[in-house]
């Protein structure tokens, strides 16, 4: 996959709910979770929090970033900004798998 198509997925530069929202999502199945409680669960916040933030409703929260850097490698500034090129190879690789699938969902949702 070309650079290109890696901050394409990644809405690199984008900081607003809707590509915070597709990059979360993506940063949940990459950590292996498939169900939204589970993942909240682990976070520590409430489904309905974190239901918000997949749904575009809200920005993560620090939970959510802290969780995701902490077990899984996935910082803050690709939550926020879609910067990936400091994240460890293999997260990056399953990362874009799970962008493919975070993007294509958003789209059919809103479409």
């Amino acid at each position: 996959m070309d650079i290109e198509r890696k901050e394409q997925l990644a809405h690199r530069g984008k900081m607003d709910v809707k590509a915070s929202a597709i990059r979360v999502k993506a940063a949940r199945y990459t950590s292996g979770y498939e169900k939204q409680q589970e993942f909240a669960r682990a976070c520590g916040i409430s489904k309905t929090s974190y239901n918000n933030i997949e749904k575009g409703l809200q920005f993560p929260n620090r939970d959510v970033m802290k969780y995701l850097y902490r077990a899984h490698r996935i910082d803050f500034n690709f939550v926020m900004n879609g910067d990936f090129a400091q994240l460890p190879a293999d997260v990056q690789q399953s990362l874009f798998e799970a962008l493919e699938r975070a993007n294509n969902e958003w789209d059919q949702t809103q479409g």
